[in-house]
């Protein structure tokens, strides 16, 4: 983060230390009496680095309408174990060895580790959000995990096909990140107790920055520093993934130049050259920039969703924060 995050920075430290020591002492109690590979696994998966950026929105949100305690921190912990399990599984069948510049589960354990950890995370966030928020905060929740699923799915359709529209990849998007961040920040607000209108501006607020945020990893995995990400560059290419600045790129491109951009895509993606000539088809035709602008477009209606809460003495200062997150999205190197 550059000098001007100083006040984020801080913030998103004491919500992540004490998010951490939610979970260390939340798993000391629920993990009483398992096996020590599967405490081990989960730890080494969980405590690995990671921006806590789901629990912080669901802090946050919950700071907005005016509650904070401990329990919340605890229901901010579930939005991790969710989205740690969903990582795990994510390199289980991306085949990746790297995440947050280390080994990942399934190279440094195995497969079969790796699935059955994720399993247990997936399964011990439903519970928490159940007893914290109850049935219409697990009706969130579980819509989100669902959604991902199906864009999952949906993105393994559209694989290597350079007729995906984009509408269908903020489809994907929505469904992967999209909902997950708008849940993080609507949960919180439900568990504060907050009227219905306010829970729906922070969970349109998520959502915009969910979309946001992947068009900006989007971007990062043809144009970020290995060392910076932590995780290897050059994957969506190679997995075929077809992501907004290829869209953009395309539709710039004229008949000869998409006919090479098709075959670069349908051929041998791991071949020598093939990601430097992707990558240099995507600077000269305008993909990158072209993507990075809606990214903005977006950061700019999630900013607007939170008007209600920068009126209000009382949620200024968390509003404040959001506010500061979302305008970090656009230039995070990682």
């Amino acid at each position: 983060m550059t000098t001007d995050t100083k006040q984020l920075r801080v913030a998103m430290a004491e919500v992540s230390a004490r998010v951490e020591a939610a979970m260390y002492a939340d798993l000391d109690i629920r993990l009483t009496g398992s096996d020590q590979l599967l405490r081990e696994v989960v730890e080494y998966a969980l405590f690995s680095g990671g921006k806590r950026i789901r629990p912080f929105l669901c802090v946050l949100g919950s700071r907005c309408c005016g509650r904070d305690d401990t329990d919340l921190y605890i229901l901010a912990a579930a939005f991790e174990y969710l989205h740690t399990a969903t990582l795990m599984h994510d390199d289980v069948v991306d085949h990746a060895s790297l995440r947050r510049g280390r080994e990942t589960v399934v190279q440094r354990y195995s497969l079969e580790d790796a699935i059955l950890a994720g399993d247990w995370l997936h399964a011990h966030s439903l519970y928490v959000v159940g007893k914290l928020t109850g049935a219409d905060g697990l009706d969130i929740f579980c819509a989100a995990t669902e959604a991902m699923v199906n864009g999952e799915f949906v993105q393994k359709r559209l694989s290597g096909d350079c007729r995906a529209s984009e509408e269908e990849y903020f489809a994907v998007v929505r469904q992967k990140t999209g909902n997950l961040i708008a849940s993080s920040c609507a949960l919180g607000a439900l568990y504060a107790g907050a009227e219905c209108a306010k829970v729906q501006s922070l969970q349109h607020y998520g959502e915009q920055i969910g979309i946001a945020f992947q068009i900006v990893d989007d971007l990062l995995d043809y144009t970020g520093k290995g060392e910076s990400t932590g995780k290897e560059l050059g994957n969506d290419f190679k997995e075929g993934k077809v992501t907004l600045p290829l869209i953009r790129t395309l539709e710039s491109a004229d008949s000869d130049e998409r006919r090479r951009i098709v075959k670069l895509m349908q051929g041998n993606r791991t071949a020598p050259g093939a990601q430097e000539a992707i990558v240099s088809y995507m600077h000269r035709l305008g993909g990158f920039q072209s993507a990075a602008k809606t990214a903005q477009s977006y950061i700019d209606r999630a900013i607007q969703a939170l008007a209600p809460f920068t009126a209000d003495p009382a949620a200024c200062l968390p509003a404040a924060l959001l506010h500061e997150l979302a305008s970090f999205i656009l230039v995070r190197q990682k």
